[in-house]
């Protein structure tokens, strides 16, 4: 097994004059930096619509992409959209994303654009739908959202909270025209996923996504499969998902989800597991289960508590889930999150699934021998320098510590001349982990301006972060000449 290099960056963090990063020309130039700095890994975040806080990790469709991300200027040199239909959009600030303003106007265009394709992408627009009978039920839902004034689906007229067959039958009829529209859009953004991961391939770049392990309750797929989540007889949660108090949060993350009905989701085989993830793998070449310790037992938490202190463990699936899923899937290659408050049984979950788990090099420095320090690493686990959830390498350096970073440069020979951010970077390459990732924001050596996320934290801050510019050829020949040095090229010969 080759071992192999990668960058974290979401799509959304690309540099676009239209105020968030898409599937554009941009996503390709990133794919060229990529390929000239010899990673061979391309990690991004949940691409679905995003919810609750503009998270990625809360939205209202496993199978829908993100709208936001189908990039206008494609639009413009098909003549799906015109210079006029421009003419009125805002400038944006350039590093950061306004997720309100891209409500306002974003949407509106990508009508104008089913208003102009209907007639001329109508062939391969009813392929599509053909192919993909999921977009009607989401486009019904989106359309009965727009129509019940944007209220959770648990809070809409009876008949239509429940799914009467007759009553839906009506709403369609009635909303042909909405469904139809928001239809397009998936099949815009499929249309534009499609052309840059063939790109990807051609470069031999493999794109890792997210599997966030919960759904929204407001979603499609709550109000379409009640019965496989722990709903009460007025279709609230029973209880929700959350992890108890830990470094992050004193009071635990509080994330809402509802939670599974983990044994009527036995009784099916786990049919809507591997649904979903089937369709998963059609986007990416690896996936990173999320919160995979939530698989061994999970942290529940009663609906209507403020916080997750008061939550408790309760059994998760298992083995049982995972061997479903490889059995069906055995093509799909997995990475396991197995962050957070570990336990024996956890452990012999990882092993026991065979999936390679995550090392974090900013945690390995607290205690005398902390299990992600580098002599402690496996071959089968990926390291990282932090992820999305973490501090940014530059931010940590700053504000940890001076015992915990003075751990660090005595560990790795941390100095000046080089750079302590650099010498993090080059910890990580060397290790025997078969992956090393590395977020953009930490090559660039960003400060906390940059962080992602801040978990436990709902702020406008979160999620939105954006490059202004795509670095150029001097970093990735400096990473190239690193990634070369720790023979992470992969299996493709460089020149």
């Amino acid at each position: 097994m080759k071992r192999e290099s990668g960058i974290l960056l979401h799509i959304s963090s690309l540099p676009t004059k239209y105020g968030i990063g898409t599937l554009g020309k941009e996503a390709f130039a990133m794919l060229d930096f990529l390929k000239r700095a010899g990673q061979r890994c391309w990690q991004i975040l949940p691409i679905g619509p995003t919810g609750y806080g503009d998270s990625p990790y809360q939205s209202c469709s496993v199978f829908a992409g993100n709208p936001y991300f189908v990039d206008l200027e494609t639009l413009l040199e098909e003549g799906l959209l015109q210079p006029r239909d421009l003419a009125d959009y805002p400038e944006m600030d350039p590093g950061r994303v306004d997720y309100a303003a891209l409500y306002q106007y974003r949407l509106p265009l990508l009508d104008r654009a089913w208003e102009r394709g209907r007639e001329l992408l109508a062939p391969e627009f009813a392929a599509f739908r053909a192919e993909n009978p999921w977009v009607e039920d989401y486009g019904l839902f989106m359309a009965l959202k727009r129509k019940f004034g944007m209220l959770p689906w648990n809070q809409w007229p009876e008949k239509a909270a429940s799914r009467d067959e007759a009553a839906l039958a009506r709403y369609r009829e009635a909303l042909r025209e909405d469904i139809s529209c928001c239809a397009f859009t998936q099949f815009l953004f499929y249309r534009q996923w499609d052309r840059l991961a063939a790109c990807a391939k051609k470069q031999h770049i493999k794109i890792i996504g997210d599997l966030p392990i919960y759904v929204m309750m407001d979603s499609v797929d709550v109000w379409m499969h009640p019965e496989l989540f722990q709903l009460d007889k007025s279709r609230s949660p029973v209880s929700v998902a959350g992890c108890p108090p830990d470094g992050f949060s004193e009071d635990g993350q509080l994330w809402g989800n509802p939670l599974y009905d983990w044994p009527k989701h036995e009784e099916t085989g786990f049919a809507w597991w591997i649904e979903r993830v089937r369709a998963a793998a059609r986007f990416f070449d690896v996936i990173r289960i999320d919160h995979f310790r939530g698989l061994e037992n999970y942290w529940s938490v009663p609906f209507g508590e403020e916080t997750a202190r008061n939550g408790k463990w309760v059994p998760g699936p298992g083995m049982k889930l995972i061997r479903a899923l490889t059995e069906a899937l055995p093509e799909v290659d997995f990475i396991a999150e197995d962050l957070g408050y570990m336990t024996p049984e956890v452990r012999q979950l990882l092993a026991d699934s065979g999936f390679p788990g995550m090392n974090v090099l900013e945690f390995a420095f607290y205690g005398e021998n902390g299990d992600y320090l580098p002599h402690n690493l496996v071959r089968n686990s990926v390291c990282y320098i932090g992820t999305h959830d973490n501090l940014t390498l530059r931010q940590w350096l700053d504000e940890e510590s001076e015992e915990t970073v003075g751990k660090a440069v005595s560990y790795l020979g941390l100095n000046p001349e080089e750079g302590y951010a650099r010498g993090m970077i080059r910890g990580g390459m060397s290790t025997v982990s078969r992956l090393f990732i590395a977020q953009m924001q930490d090559w660039l050596e960003l400060g906390g301006a940059a962080r992602m996320n801040s978990p436990g934290e709902l702020s406008a801050k979160n999620w939105s972060w954006r490059l202004t510019e795509l670095p150029g050829n001097a970093l990735a020949d400096e990473i190239f000449t690193m990634t070369k040095r720790y023979a992470r090229l992969g299996a493709e010969d460089y020149e």
